[in-house]
C-alpha cells in the first residue's frame, strides 16, 4: 500500500468503542479536571516552599506528600484522555485556559490560611471529579469512572488531613 493510498485518519486518533460524543464529553471534562489538578499541584508546592512558623516541619512534609499525590494523578488523567481517543493539555497556557481553581500569588500566606485554602480547593476538585464521574456513567465509561473513584478517595483523605491539621486542640484539663 503506497503512502498516498492509506486511509486518511488523524495521527493521534486512538481506537475506542465509546463513540465520538463520549470521547468529546469525557475528554472535555477530564481536561478541565487535569488543569485543576495541575493548578492545585502547583499551589500545594508553592505553600510547601513558603510555609513558615511553629508547625513548619509537619506542614512542609504534609504539603509535599499531597503534591506528590496530585502530580501522580496528572499522568493517569492525561493518559486516560489519550486511551479514549482524545487530545489533552499541551502547555502551561493551555492549563490556565482550562483551570477553574484560582491561583495564589500572594507573597505571604499564613499557614492556617494555606491549610484552609488547600482544603477548599481539594473539596472543589472532589466535586469536579464527581461531575466527571457522572459524565462517564452517562457514556458507560467504567474504566475512567473507576480511576475517579480512587482519586476521590485520595482527595477526601487530603481534605481530612488538612482539616485536622488546622484544628486547635482542647485546652489542657478538658
Amino acid at each position: 500500500m503506497s503512502p498516498d493510498s492509506r486511509p486518511k485518519t488523524p495521527r493521534l486518533m486512538t481506537p475506542t468503542d465509546l463513540g465520538s460524543n463520549a470521547t468529546k464529553d469525557i475528554t472535555g471534562s477530564l481536561n478541565a479536571l487535569l488543569a485543576d489538578t495541575f493548578a492545585l499541584y502547583l499551589k500545594t508546592k508553592n505553600f510547601h516552599w513558603h510555609v513558615s512558623g511553629p508547625h513548619f516541619r509537619s506542614y512542609h512534609l504534609l504539603f509535599d506528600e499531597h503534591a506528590d499525590q496530585l502530580f501522580a494523578m496528572t499522568d493517569v488523567i492525561a493518559e486516560r484522555v489519550r486511551k479514549i481517543g482524545g487530545n489533552t493539555l499541551r502547555s502551561i497556557s493551555d492549563i490556565s485556559r482550562h483551570q477553574r481553581l484560582s491561583d495564589n500569588n500572594a507573597e505571604y500566606v499564613d499557614p492556617l490560611d494555606m491549610l484552609a485554602e488547600l482544603r477548599e480547593d481539594n473539596q472543589r476538585l472532589i466535586a469536579s471529579m464527581r461531575e466527571t464521574h457522572d459524565v462517564c456513567d452517562e457514556h458507560n465509561d467504567v474504566a475512567t469512572a473507576s480511576l475517579l473513584e480512587n482519586f476521590i478517595d485520595e482527595s477526601e483523605k487530603r481534605v481530612w488531613f488538612l482539616y485536622e491539621s488546622s484544628r486547635h486542640g482542647l485546652p489542657t484539663g478538658q
